[in-house]
């Protein structure tokens, strides 16, 4: 029987929980450009293209692998605009035994996908998304009873639970928070170094032509785009950020400089939010 799995544009992953124990000769893989989830904020011409791009480079990955992908792009002809309309045309056109999706990592989407069953017929199995340290329910743990939420303890918390920058039951270098050491002036003549950007390729160029056409009112400028999209880009700009901005990054961290609009910082928050990367292996 077929399963329809759908993966929206912030899981491009393949560890992604919405893959795990798929039939790769039966089952479908629906991702969808609509133009509900870019108008309903303003985004930044930047965002948008970044999304797409990232989107469209994933599903070529998962074609690469023999996984056959219902692709639905922005300016096709018969595009409805919305995920919810989108999802029961594909229904109607693969006839799905169900509907498998990781949990979104937005209410305003988790409350469509609450509502698909109804709306396609089809019965609709969403899973945990186990690509962030804590899910819903451990946060949700954490924060019973608590009369002060406040991050630095829950922090403290999640290193402990994974070990990360420890040195056994301490943290590693005897503190837990460096904030004061952070504040450092960047000396006046101090030159930040050049950090990896990447030239678009013909499917990130064909989507900057589409968002300049159907998105002209929106602000930001594109001629200078060079955000990572595909894994291996994600992976390189890891790596630059390792070598080039962490061994400064903390002094610095809140600094400014005019025209120097980087500084020391990773840039890689983009791609951990789209799942280019995962929290765990930066």
């Amino acid at each position: 029987m077929t399963v329809l799995r759908i993966i929206l544009g912030d899981q491009l992953s393949l560890d992604l929980s919405a893959l795990d124990a798929l039939d790769p000769g039966c089952d479908i893989f629906l991702m969808m450009e609509v133009m509900e989830e870019n108008t309903y904020v303003w985004h930044h011409k930047q965002k948008i293209v970044l999304v797409l791009a990232a989107m469209r480079h994933f599903a070529e990955t998962l074609r690469q692998r023999g996984l056959t992908v219902d692709y639905v792009q922005l300016d096709a002809l018969d595009n409805t605009g919305s995920f919810t309309t989108e999802v029961r045309r594909a229904v109607a056109r693969h006839r799905p035994s169900r509907i498998v999706v990781t949990a979104p990592s937005e209410w305003r989407v988790q409350t469509m996908v609450d509502g698909w069953a109804d709306f396609t017929g089809t019965p609709v199995e969403t899973l945990s998304d186990h690509r962030f340290f804590a899910s819903r329910e451990r946060f949700s743990a954490w924060a019973s009873g608590r009369r002060l939420w406040r991050m630095e303890h829950f922090y403290r918390e999640m290193r402990r639970e994974h070990g990360l920058l420890m040195d056994g039951d301490r943290p590693a270098g005897g503190e837990w928070n460096y904030d004061r050491e952070n504040r450092k002036r960047l000396p006046a003549r101090t030159v930040p170094p050049a950090r990896q950007r990447f030239s678009p390729d013909a499917i990130t160029r064909e989507v900057i032509a589409l968002v300049e056409r159907r998105f002209p009112d929106h602000f930001g400028e594109l001629q200078e785009f060079g955000w990572p999209v595909t894994r291996a880009d994600a992976l390189l700009a890891l790596d630059d950020f390792v070598a080039h901005g962490l061994p400064h990054f903390g002094d610095y961290q809140d600094a400014m400089k005019a025209e120097a609009p980087f500084l020391y910082h990773s840039l890689l928050a983009p791609a951990l939010n789209l799942g280019l990367l995962s929290p765990f292996e930066v």
